[in-house]
């Protein structure tokens, strides 16, 4: 049986369908965050097979597969790769209104040109053709990211990170561009003393500088961002339950620290004292070096303690937090905005209580030089599906200004996730375009069409600096 999807899925106007073939689909992608392996990427690797390409770290079909009522033997544990494969489809009829549903035909569509529903039927021969086809090099990794119009990619790196692989691409001088990107939560991961310890050891010994107080760790923590810079870096990124703001003296800070040097473990206001503290000094450096900051915020990550004790972090028991944000948010922005030393950021919301919220805090801090300087983020993880991104661009629209508006990411550990950003210009174009039939918006393709296509990808190369790789 052949798939739902055609030519116009998703489109829902004549406007909308000449908006999305004309104007988006053309354009190539700039994927400016996700979590995909930099060593794969360089070593241009194959997978055996699907299921390792599509079901390995993917946290979302391990999740529905759960709720299906399959066996964790077939999910994360030592099941033999086709029978999990065949267990994920059989789930997949029962993801129907679920984003898994129309993302796993679109990349089965795109990357292997599949135009069957995946079902317990068509499972073997699916398994069998795209396993085949990932084996060749004409499937490599690269080439995965190609057939999607991928031009550059920002992996998601720990500070300790040696880049080798981004310096080794850079080196080899490829049409994919790999840059890095500075993401420091365990750096400042001080509610866990023992694991912070060790980590604090390891920062010393990558960055070879004896570390016995919090200057000399803010020492060799700054020479990794001056390693990460000349690596190409320009983006940080954190992941966080909310912003810590607390205003913390250098003295406390130090006194905080050296507790944890000493074994001793810190209460929840002291914790949130030293994170403060930390979380500032990170924004001062990106600043200083030109960087845009990131700042997802609202995951209640490891819900299952019993589950993270067996599997681990990253294996599905994470879901939306609802911890108020704006208060401290605004202190945040505002303490570095206060001496001028705000750099260009954008704000990310797991929660959609958040989003009215969170669209209005960006204007705060705009500076009337740099077009769309405080960004409020694509629809991230459990908002990454169709009312959720319209629900984002509709907000988005009405309190500040979608025309500057960075667009899309996939935040994916999948090199068959690329489709969402199809997905995503689908329903772009399909407001743009219902507008323009409904008599909201000038029937004016020129103009209409160019700002569909700065959203796509031109407002992120420019907003990133990232021209001179185009």
């Amino acid at each position: 049986m052949k798939t739902f999807l055609h030519d116009d899925f998703l489109l829902q106007s004549p406007a909308a369908v000449r908006l999305y073939h004309e104007y988006a689909a053309p354009m190539p992608v700039v994927d400016y965050h996700n979590h995909l392996p930099p060593q794969a990427i360089a070593a241009d690797s194959c997978f055996e097979n699907l299921t390792q390409a599509w079901l390995q770290g993917d946290h979302y079909k391990w999740r529905a597969m759960r709720a299906h009522g399959i066996a964790e033997e077939f999910i994360t544990g030592s099941a033999p790769d086709r029978d999990k494969f065949i267990r994920w489809a059989e789930t997949v009829p029962y993801t129907v209104r679920n984003p898994l549903f129309h993302w796993t035909h679109l990349e089965l569509k795109r990357y292997f040109g599949i135009d069957e529903l995946l079902t317990p039927e068509t499972a073997g021969s699916i398994y069998d053709r795209c396993s085949d086809m990932l084996r060749s090099p004409a499937y490599s990794v690269r080439k995965l990211l190609q057939m999607m119009k991928v031009k550059l990619v920002c992996t998601t790196d720990d500070p300790a990170d040696s880049l080798e692989y981004h310096l080794s691409m850079r080196r080899e001088g490829s049409d994919l561009v790999m840059l890095p990107a500075f993401r420091p939560d365990m750096a400042m991961k001080v509610e866990e003393p023992a694991a912070f310890r060790q980590y604090v050891a390891g920062i010393a010994r990558v960055s070879g500088c004896a570390v016995n107080d919090l200057d000399t760790y803010m020492q060799a923590l700054k020479s990794r961002h001056r390693y990460f810079a000349a690596a190409g870096c320009s983006v940080s990124d954190h992941g966080l339950e909310e912003i810590y703001a607390d205003t913390t003296s250098d003295e406390t800070a130090a006194a905080l620290f050296k507790k944890l040097l000493q074994g001793e473990a810190l209460d929840i206001d002291e914790t949130r004292s030293l994170k403060s503290w930390f979380l500032f000094a990170f924004a001062l450096w990106d600043h200083a070096e030109g960087w845009v900051q990131q700042y997802h915020l609202g995951a209640l990550r490891n819900n299952n303690r019993r589950k993270l004790r067996q599997l681990g972090p990253d294996t599905g028991w994470d879901s939306i937090g609802d911890w108020a944000q704006a208060s401290s948010l605004s202190r945040f922005l505002s303490r570095l905005d206060e001496n001028d030393q705000l750099a260009k950021t954008i704000l990310y919301n797991l929660n959609p209580a958040h989003n009215a919220m969170m669209a209005t805090m960006t204007g705060n801090f705009n500076d009337g030089i740099t077009p769309g300087k405080i960004q409020w983020g694509s629809a991230w993880w459990f908002l990454d599906q169709k009312e959720g991104m319209i629900s984002q661009l509709n907000t988005l629209s009405n309190m500040s200004l979608i025309s500057h508006f960075v667009g899309m990411l996939t935040d994916s550990r999948s090199f068959l996730s690329f489709p969402r950003h199809e997905y995503f210009r689908r329903l772009l174009c399909n407001l743009f375009g219902n507008d323009m039939e409904e008599g909201e918006l000038p029937h004016d393709f020129n103009w209409i069409g160019r700002i569909i296509q700065d959203i796509c990808f031109n407002n992120a190369v420019a907003y990133f600096n990232w021209k001179n790789y185009f």
